[in-house]
């Protein structure tokens, strides 16, 4: 690197963002030199949920552990950091009573709230929640967790919640707060006041104690270690699509484990097409985020792990491309959301099974190419425009 870090310290200021998925986490220093964004990466670890009971979990001691880890790498690396925040994906989120957390902190795959769909939508039916809220209809969506939780009893002297960055981030400065891109995630955002529904929380009988005001991203927390702690929009499809350089309106695919396929609008979009076709309303900064949850690499991550562990993504595309597998999935049925084995998932969805490892892979690809190109269809249809290019952004 040079003259990075401790030397340079009065004349560049120095940044870390710390980006956490579902797959992997890492520590990104960020800096200006000569007008250009420069960033390296100091630190890398591995997430994954576990089981506990049952169920499937996120270890949060673990997630705190290395986030403190990095920290330690970026300072030892780069001298003086100016502030750092955290974003992760949305939907999950820690219960606490006072300070502490209500363990475990369960993962969204888990599959606990689909018990509880029917039951809210008797309550509250989807077609007025998506009139409210303008949020995609998944089954492990917060507003179903947080509903589990009540029935279960979980929720007894809950003093507050925190998504899983804002977690995070508390637990590093002591300073609670609600960022409204990822509360955009819960299905319990308001589409129209940029606030948390409570005639929705209410008529869930959820308690109103925990559905505080929300903060923007870019509000100053705390320190630690005499960092800043700051808010970026930490919903991480939010802080990826706001990363963007975009020249034009056009669509992005924001490409990890999920596929966020969409378009920056002015206002939610909550007709009865978005609807029927199942496309959300996120919170960016100060715009809309018109877009649609499908699947990603998760199918191509799990393939590998099970079929060629000690491949390179590289190795694995160029074993795709030597095979003519022509068959495809439903990239998008839940039987791929947590199978056992995802290469028996695939062989039940297709005619036959390939014949190499090569063909699962090259039926994964063509098969998320043909659900994004579905979905840039419905895009032009709803939003009456046509786009002739498409942003993919991601971090490997």
């Amino acid at each position: 690197m040079g003259e990075t870090g401790k030397g340079r310290e009065s004349a560049v200021q120095y940044y870390l963002a710390i980006d956490i998925g579902a797959s992997s986490g890492r520590h990104i220093v960020g800096w200006r030199e000569a007008g250009k964004l420069c960033t390296k990466e100091v630190y890398r670890f591995p997430t994954g949920v576990g089981k506990a009971n049952g169920h499937l979990v996120w270890d949060m001691d673990a997630l705190e552990a290395h986030v403190r880890k990095g920290i330690d790498e970026a300072k030892a690396q780069f001298g003086v950091i100016r502030s750092l925040s955290i974003d992760t994906w949305g939907i999950d989120y820690v219960l606490l009573r006072g300070d502490k957390p209500v363990k475990p902190c369960y993962a969204y795959r888990d599959g606990r709230g689909a018990s509880r769909v029917d039951e809210v939508h008797a309550i509250v039916p989807f077609s007025e929640l998506y009139r409210r809220t303008g949020s995609q209809f998944q089954p492990f969506n917060t507003i179903y967790q947080l509903y589990d939780d009540l029935k279960e009893g979980r929720l007894a002297g809950v003093t507050d919640f925190l998504m899983v960055p804002e977690y995070l981030l508390y637990r590093l400065c002591g300073v609670k707060a609600k960022e409204f891109t990822n509360a955009s995630t819960t299905g319990l955002l308001s589409a129209f006041t940029r606030e948390y529904d409570r005639e929705i929380t209410d008529a869930l009988g959820l308690p109103a104690h925990l559905f505080t005001p929300l903060a923007k991203p870019g509000a100053r927390l705390g320190q630690y270690a005499g960092i800043d702690v700051v808010l970026c929009a930490t919903h991480d499809t939010a802080s990826a699509v706001e990363g963007i350089e975009m020249t034009e309106d056009a669509p992005y695919i924001s490409s990890g484990t999920w596929s966020l396929l969409g378009v920056k609008t002015a206002h939610a979009l909550t007709d009865e097409k978005s609807a029927s076709e199942n496309w959300s309303n996120e919170a960016g900064p100060d715009y809309v985020r018109y877009q649609k949850n499908i699947m990603g690499m998760w199918l191509v991550n799990n393939l590998r792990a099970e079929l060629c562990p000690d491949k390179s993504f590289e190795e694995i595309a160029l074993d795709a491309q030597k095979t003519r597998f022509s068959h495809l999935i439903d990239a998008d049925s839940a039987d791929f959301l947590a199978p056992q084995s995802m290469r028996e998932a695939f062989d039940r969805h297709l005619p036959h099974p390939p014949k190499c490892v090569g063909g699962y892979f090259r039926c994964a690809y063509r098969s998320l190419a043909a659900s994004y190109a579905r979905s840039i269809a419905q895009l032009e249809e709803n939003t009456g425009k046509q786009y002739d290019a498409l942003y993919i952004v991601g971090i490997r």
